[in-house]
């Protein structure tokens, strides 16, 4: 009854904003004596909200509406309700009290009032303050405000919990977070609002770990948004679960070992990590034949999130370039987890699919200057940077067809050193699957390395590259024995015949870089399942440019095998994250 009769405007952040403010079931703290006031320039209303003889009002106004109009509406509303009190009175055979006086409503700005013809988005100033008959609101304008606020599903001991969180008019790196274990008496679940003798304090940072001691509790966050001095409404979450014990020793416990410290500047940590998706890690071909041998509860999402941002974060990578990422997991879990640990992130989804790559780099080593991703397919056909390779497929159409029915991507982004004008290109990419695909990855590297290398020379000349990716290709591949490592792949090569004599094309390919270097060198494996083992993923480098400082050595097989295969309950994917520290020479 607050918004005005013609009122249709509403946006989506609006109405997140007011939800946040005030929700009916929330644990936001409220303050009665505080009117919260949203109002942007470039937009046509603005919201007023605050709490009136217990009831939350909420008010989208006109921003050039006089302030006047403002008032009275507040005034005619308290008038209504007091009618429906004496009414309802009168239906119960009480004795109304007396006609009570028409509420004064004025707004006050440095103890002046404030004239009623001022325009809304003139007179509601940060500081003033509304006077409602006796109760003086004090006007926030613009206040800092989590507009997302959530807590992961699933908590384990030892694994870190980091909430989703989204801030308007404030700096997560600002706000105070406060976390709480749930004594065993308090069993409520709604009770978020418990007295602290309910609930005792375990750590007072953005990412809580929790110890065993916490297991069988559920945990509260009351965060509070800030930007700089300014400090907005608290708010507290309360998580839907008890914190569960974790599987013990993880693959990558041992390697976190050799990455405490974060590389010092002017060397660079790189991870490359194919995460496995949860649209592959879910399906009946993957639980009855792919993976068998993994417990089902250790291939559920939030389980396996758990062990990623755990291995992601004891890495304190500069660069991480991810492959098989869900669009949900890079949104609602990568994204928060890492922005907690220092890194911001891109993502490009491949087309017609559910998953793609991601890309985050640490923000105080390095910015993002640019991004030149392409569809390797797409790129081929239509970029003239690719017409002669086109028109020697054109000869096999089979061949032709087959590539361009691919959706693989490519993910491309120029970075530069926050202290320095030094700059970097960062690739990342996941090849085509298939065992007899050989051929197609040939042409689609092809067609990424002409890319990376236009784009080297037209944006950033002489950057050096660094190439991460789940290839596919096995060491002695066309691709990482002769493409990538000489710059060449020679007509004969068997991999043009890879996939049959009707696809069969041979070709002359040569790559516009001069030879890569592996910098993890060759593993015996970087994928490990019940029915395969081989060295799939690489980290490759210019070595005119960086040389490899450390290698981080990969979990021994014991490891990998202690539950037969990956993924397991220790291990969250399939393949074997790359680690490495470069050095510019």
């Amino acid at each position: 009854d607050m918004y005005p009769p013609n009122s249709t405007f509403l946006t989506s952040r609006v109405v997140h904003f007011l939800k946040t403010i005030f929700p009916d079931d929330s644990g936001v703290f409220k303050r009665d004596n505080a009117a919260v006031v949203r109002c942007l320039p470039g937009e046509p209303k603005l919201t007023i909200s605050f709490c009136l003889e217990d009831s939350q009002k909420h008010m989208l106004r006109d921003q050039n509406e006089a302030l006047g109009k403002v008032l009275t509406r507040i005034s005619n509303t308290i008038a209504k309700n007091q009618a429906k009190a004496k009414k309802s009175k009168k239906k119960l055979d009480q004795q109304p009290s007396e006609a009570a006086e028409t509420a004064v409503v004025k707004l006050f700005f440095k103890g002046d009032e404030v004239p009623d013809t001022l325009p809304n988005c003139e007179a509601w100033q940060d500081g003033a303050v509304l006077q409602v008959g006796e109760v003086q609101y004090n006007v926030q304008r613009n206040a800092p405000t989590f507009t997302t606020a959530e807590l992961p599903v699933s908590l384990m001991a030892g694994f870190p919990v980091c909430p989703k969180l989204q801030v308007e008019f404030g700096n997560l790196q600002d706000c105070e977070y406060m976390w709480f274990k749930e004594n065993s008496t308090n069993t409520s679940p709604k009770d978020s609002t418990a007295p602290e003798g309910g609930w005792t304090q375990v750590g007072c940072e953005r990412v809580l770990v929790p110890s065993n001691q916490d297991i069988g509790c559920r945990l509260k966050l009351r965060c509070t948004p800030k930007d700089g001095s300014r400090t907005g409404q608290a708010k507290e979450l309360v998580s839907v679960a008890t914190v569960e014990a974790g599987p013990g020793v993880c693959t990558f416990d041992n390697r976190h070992s050799y990455t405490l410290r974060a590389a010092a500047w002017p060397a660079l940590r790189v991870v490359s990590y194919n995460i496995l998706a949860d649209v592959y890690a879910q399906t009946d071909l993957s639980k009855t034949v792919l993976y068998p041998y993994c417990a089902p509860y250790a291939l559920q999402l939030d389980y396996r999130q758990n062990l990623v941002k755990k291995e992601l974060a004891g890495y304190n990578a500069d660069i991480i370039c991810l492959q098989e990422v869900d669009k949900g997991v890079f949104v609602d879990s990568l994204t928060p987890a890492l922005d907690a640990f220092g890194l911001d992130g891109v993502f490009r989804l491949k087309e017609k699919q559910h998953e793609g790559l991601a890309t985050f780099y640490c923000r105080s080593k390095f910015r993002l200057l640019s991004r030149h991703d392409i569809m390797l397919s797409e790129a081929l056909t239509s970029d003239p940077l690719h017409s002669e390779l086109l028109e020697k497929l054109s000869a096999n159409n089979g061949l032709k067809d087959r590539i361009l029915q691919r959706s693989t991507a490519l993910q491309v982004q120029l970075e530069t050193g926050s202290s320095c004008s030094q700059k970097v290109c960062v690739a990342n990419t996941h090849l085509y699957w298939h065992p007899k695909g050989g051929n197609v990855r040939l042409v689609q590297m092809g067609v990424a390395l002409q890319h990376l290398s236009q784009v080297i020379a037209d944006v950033a000349p002489g950057a050096p590259l660094v190439f991460c990716g789940d290839l596919n290709s096995s060491p002695g591949s066309g691709n990482r024995s002769k493409l990538l490592s000489e710059a060449a792949v020679p007509p004969q090569h068997a991999d043009w015949s890879s996939s049959g004599p009707e696809e069969s094309c041979c070709m002359p390919l040569s790559s516009t870089f001069p030879p890569l270097q592996s910098a993890c060198g060759q593993p015996a494996y970087t994928n490990y399942v019940g029915g395969f083992h081989g060295c799939l993923d690489y980290i490759f480098i210019q070595p005119q440019s960086m040389q490899v400082e450390q290698v981080v050595p990969l979990p021994s097989h014991q490891e990998v095998t202690t539950h037969k295969a990956l993924p397991s309950v220790a291990h969250p994917s399939d393949h074997i994250a790359l680690v490495c520290d470069l050095l510019w020479n």
